[in-house]
This record gives structure tokens, sequence and C-alpha cells, in this order.
């Protein structure tokens, strides 16, 4: 039987306190393919007051029983996999074989790095005649994206309940149903009653709700600049705690003494992977002015070899972006690229020409693009490259920095010392030094506008954490 029109509210499946369904859209074909309740304030004040309910005891958790239920999650994971998968490429349009390798792989990978971490961690520290002690927070709302589903819930579910907490998972109700897969795994699991809630709902009925909610102690949100504001302003409010992981607007810089030829190809695969629809993509490929048309032909070709088509075919590399808004969306920044007198190379308006219907964006390079042109200041999120020249290191600095971003950054450069020196200037909250394998242990968050806090492993157990001294606890 579908959980699809249920939600998650103390250790049991239930139905909405007011019906109400949503069409769950597959970007590939523009037509529902499920149903999905959506909630109220009252749904939230149900799950928040199980959550609540829950916290005195699950916080008296010992790590060791906390560890045990995070690897039960696990086991029950890597049973379910091919169903997680399966919902994440229906539902963001992401290529099965992506959805596979990169979208499911990512929450199994951060379930690891998380009980890895636990393992290693140590709750308490004596200083003299103080006690330091880290303590969960308390009751935290998680209120997750569409572009990386697993990812992020699991970013979130799995360090929080490592320190302690218990928590109201939001998914994207856009792509809600590998949440709805997720929390049945947490149900098999074993997970404690009212440990763990999952409601569905949009931002403003549902998200906003938990944002403000007096009974919530954290609120840990990803998801565009805008609505991060929105969230910062209603909790405030309450003056909780809120981490984010906002927008990005990412530079490549690709040093004169890179390998060009594959400091540039990679750089385009790793700006179209996921559609382009990942927050640190490396949008802005900077390049050597005197090599600005070299890096252009590299581009092009790396661009058009890319397969775009049916996500469910095991070959295609490229899906469709998630939905109408996004195609609109990106559709008017080609346009704005192209009126402000930058470079077409590849791409364009319009859909592939073998595809009569989906949300399907031409994988699109720019090149002679100036700073300040809306392509290269906007975030795109789409399979669209930005190429900028620069004079000299300095310049190309600046001109990375030069962003109300600064969630990643990427420098390419045969010289580790080099790539270094350029890497420690740079404003963002992760620098890729030639293009690293991802890094699950490796703090996660951004500067500026691309939000506070950070993920992975034992950087977000931390971000869920109250630190108390207790003074006079004795020698």
């Amino acid at each position: 039987m579908s959980n699809h029109q249920k939600f998650y509210i103390d250790g049991k499946w239930v139905d909405p306190v007011k019906p109400a369904l949503l069409d769950v859209i597959d970007p590939s074909t523009e037509e529902a393919y499920t149903q999905i309740s959506v909630g109220t304030k009252a749904d939230v004040d149900r799950a928040v007051a199980a959550a609540k309910a829950a916290f005195p005891s699950f916080s008296l958790t010992s790590k060791e029983e906390r560890l045990a239920l995070l690897r039960r999650i696990l086991e029950v994971y890597n049973e379910r996999y091919e169903d997680i998968a399966q919902a994440v490429s229906y539902e963001n349009g992401s290529p099965i074989s992506w959805a596979r390798e990169a979208q499911a792989w990512a929450g199994r990978a951060h379930m690891e790095s998380t009980i890895k971490a636990l393992e290693d961690y140590e709750f308490s520290e004596r200083r003299g005649g103080t006690m330091v002690v880290k303590e969960p927070i308390g009751v935290c709302a998680l209120i997750t994206p569409w572009n990386w589903p697993l990812n992020q819930i699991v970013c979130k579910v799995a360090p929080a309940i490592a320190a302690g907490c218990t928590v109201v998972l939001k998914p994207s109700e856009v792509a809600p149903i590998s949440g709805i897969v997720f929390s049945e795994v947490m149900d098999a699991a074993g997970t404690p009653k009212g440990v763990y809630n999952m409601i569905n709902g949009t931002g403003p009925d549902v998200g906003q709700i938990m944002a403000g909610h007096p009974d919530v102690d954290m609120v840990s949100f990803t998801g565009s600049t805008r609505a991060g504001i929105i969230v910062a302003e209603t909790a405030a409010k309450t003056v909780k705690r809120v981490a984010q992981e906002l927008g990005g607007k990412s530079a490549n810089i690709i040093l004169s003494d890179a390998d060009f030829e594959r400091a540039v190809r990679k750089g385009v695969n790793a700006c179209f992977g996921n559609s382009g629809q990942s927050c640190d993509a490396p949008t802005r490929m900077l390049v050597p002015a005197a090599r600005h048309d070299e890096a252009l032909e590299v581009a092009k070709k790396a661009a058009e070899a890319h397969s775009v088509g049916d996500p469910r075919s095991e070959d295609t590399q490229l899906g469709p972006v998630v939905s109408q808004i996004q195609f609109d969306k990106i559709q008017g920044l080609i346009e704005k690229g192209i009126k402000e007198g930058a470079t077409l190379v590849t791409g364009g308006l319009g859909r592939p020409e073998h595809l009569n219907r989906g949300y399907y964006i031409r994988p699109t390079v720019f090149g002679h693009v100036k700073p300040g042109m809306s392509i290269e200041k906007e975030e795109i999120f789409g399979p669209v490259l930005s190429v900028v020249s620069y004079e000299d290191d300095d310049d190309a600095v600046k001109i990375a920095n030069d962003t109300v971003y600064g969630l990643a950054a990427y420098v390419q450069s045969k010289n580790l010392d080099h790539a270094r020196s350029v890497a420690a200037r740079l404003r963002a909250g992760q620098v890729s030094i030639n293009y690293p394998e991802w890094d699950t242990f490796a703090p996660f968050g951004g500067y500026k506008q691309s939000g506070n806090g950070r993920e992975y492993a034992d950087w977000a157990i931390h971000d869920f954490l109250e630190v108390k001294g207790i003074i006079g606890y004795g020698e």
C-alpha cells in the first residue's frame, strides 16, 4: 500500500488533518505520475508535539544506542537502494544511472560518514575545574530541497539523531517521493516513535510554520537564498538557531599552469552534473585571456558530447530540469546572456531538437562573458556554463570573489603550491583543487549569502549541539 498520501508522525503513517492533494510531476513527460498530501499548521503542530514528547528520553540515550540505530537505518537504506534511486529519477528527472551512482549513493555515504564521525565524537571535555558538555539542542525542523533530495535529507537527519535530537522533516513538495521512501526506511529500522517525523507541504503552509514554531529549537534549511531569508526572518521571532545552505555561483579558476584541455573538459562535466542543478556547481569558468578561444573550443566539444534524453535510459547523461518554473527561469537567463552580448558557443534557447516535451535544456556554453552580466552573477541552476577571461592571478581572485555568494570554488593547476596559494584567497566555504573525489568528511557550507553553519560528518553533529559549561565540577 502506498504511503504517498500519508505523513509519518509519532511512529505511525497518518492522514493529514485536512485532506489536500498535490500532483507530483514527472519532468520528462510534464505529467503527474502520483499525488501527495500537503499539510497545514495543524499537521506541523502534531509532528512537533510528537518530537517534543520524544526528546527528553531520546536525548539521554547513549552514543552506543544511537550508533546502533544509525547502523540499522543504513542496513534498511541499502535494502531499499533501488527504490530510492527510482523515486529520485521519476520525481526530479535524474538519469537512472546518476540516481543510483550519485543521488542514492550520497545518502548512503553520508550515513556511513555520520556513523564513523559519531564513533569518534567526544561529547564532554575537562578544562581544569570545568566540565564542558555538548548536549542535543532539542526539536529540529529540517527543510530539504528537490535537487539532491537524499543528500540533504541524510545530511540533516543522520547528524541530528547522532546528536540526540528529535526531528520533523519537510522534503521538497516538488520531489517528495524519495523522502517518503526514506521515512519507510526510518520506520522499518525501528526508530523510536516521535524521534523522526515527516510531513509534506509547501514552504508557506508548512516550512514557515515549522521555522516559527515555538517548540522548535533549531531549523536546518537548504534551498534558495530568497527562501532562506524568509526562514531566518520567521525563526528570529523565537530566537532559535538557524543553519542554512543556500545559493551559489562558484568560480572555477583554471590557472595558466593547469593541464588546460583536461581542466576545461572536466570543468564542463562538473558544471553539467545533475543537469546543472547543484548549488556548488562550477558555473563560472575563469581562464587566462590569451587562451580564451582555446577554452571555448574544448568546452564546445565537451558540452556537445553530453547525451540528453529519457531519464530511464541507462545511456542518458542529462535528464530534464525539475519543473516548468526552472525551465522558464533558465530560458530567460539564456536569452539575457545573448542580449547582453556574450558569445553563444553551443546550446541556446529551446529544447534539444530530438525532444518535443519534457523540461529539457540544451547543454549551453557562453564565451566572452563579462563580470556583471546576468549569466555571470545570477544562479542559473541548469546546464549553462559562462567562460570569463582574467589577466593574472590577482584578477582571477578578484572576479571569483566578486559575488554575493560564497559556497564553493575550484582551482586547477599542475603546481600544487600555486593552487593552494590561490585557494587561500578565495572567499568560499569549500575550495576544490584539481577535481578531487567527493569528500563526505569535509565541512560543507558557505560564506556570505550562501548561508551559515556546516554540514557533513562531525561538522554537522556539532551544529545540532548546545555547549554547557559545568563550573566547579572538580579536578
